[in-house]
């Protein structure tokens, strides 16, 4: 059954790293002493090791021992000996360019999908859909493919923000990306704002947090979902 925390940050302004997550993952990951976490996002060209010592002292909180991905021989293994799997934000584009480098694409999703505890965090939420296209990030890198984890039927746009109609910023604004690419694609898009999270237990999921979620399906005007909304129908 899978097992899922998607969240559309790790930090809220003002916040540090993961805390204001932690009493969700100290549930989440109840039965798990160890986490390995994937570090492929490379926040800032951030190195493998400074970020999992980053991800470490978080987890440290709620008595977590952290691993990376790259200590391991190879990274099938590590997936698939993984008592809790952690993905962190980052570039989407360098994340999945990794995964699929690492010919662990496939191997990470059969892992989820066989109930493996997993979190993820802005691109490491961003993987969980169907597709990356949908994603914030700069392609700073060319991944073999956009096909993603699909551990949900739909995409995500994390850290969606709403048009500020005081502004005069005249670029797109997040509802005309979706819309951009709901004139090539039908999968729909769920906008999540910061601070909510996904919680995806076998077939049900869960908008999780204070705020509502803005959904997108194609040739539809767009929707507010309030939280604690099963979003199961979506297919």
């Amino acid at each position: 059954m899978k097992n899922l925390i998607i969240a559309s940050t790790s930090t809220l302004h003002g916040g540090e790293y993961l805390d204001y997550l932690l009493p969700v993952l100290n549930n989440h990951f109840a039965n798990c002493k160890t986490i390995v976490f994937i570090p492929y996002a490379q926040p800032g060209g951030m190195s493998y090791d400074d970020y999992t010592d980053r991800v470490a002292v978080a987890f440290s909180k709620i008595n977590k021992k952290i691993v990376g991905l790259h200590t391991f021989e190879t990274s099938k293994e590590g997936i698939e000996n993984a008592e809790a799997i952690f993905v962190g934000g980052g570039n989407t584009f360098l994340l999945v360019s990794k995964l699929y480098e690492n010919n662990v694409m496939e191997v990470l999703a059969k892992t989820i999908e066989n109930g493996t505890p997993y979190l993820g965090c802005s691109a490491g939420s961003n993987i969980t859909g169907v597709s990356m296209q949908t994603t914030n990030d700069m392609p700073i890198v060319y991944p073999p493919s956009f096909k993603t984890l699909g551990a949900i039927s739909f995409n995500l746009n994390p850290h969606y923000l709403d048009a500020d109609l005081q502004s005069k910023h005249m670029g797109e604004t997040r509802e005309t990306r979706i819309k951009e690419f709901h004139a090539f694609n039908s999968i729909p898009v769920l906008g999540l704002r910061e601070g909510s999270w996904l919680e995806v237990k076998g077939t049900k999921i869960v908008l999780k947090g204070r705020l509502s979620a803005r959904l997108f399906i194609q040739n539809q005007i767009p929707k507010e979902i309030a939280t604690e909304t099963d979003l199961s129908f979506l297919k």
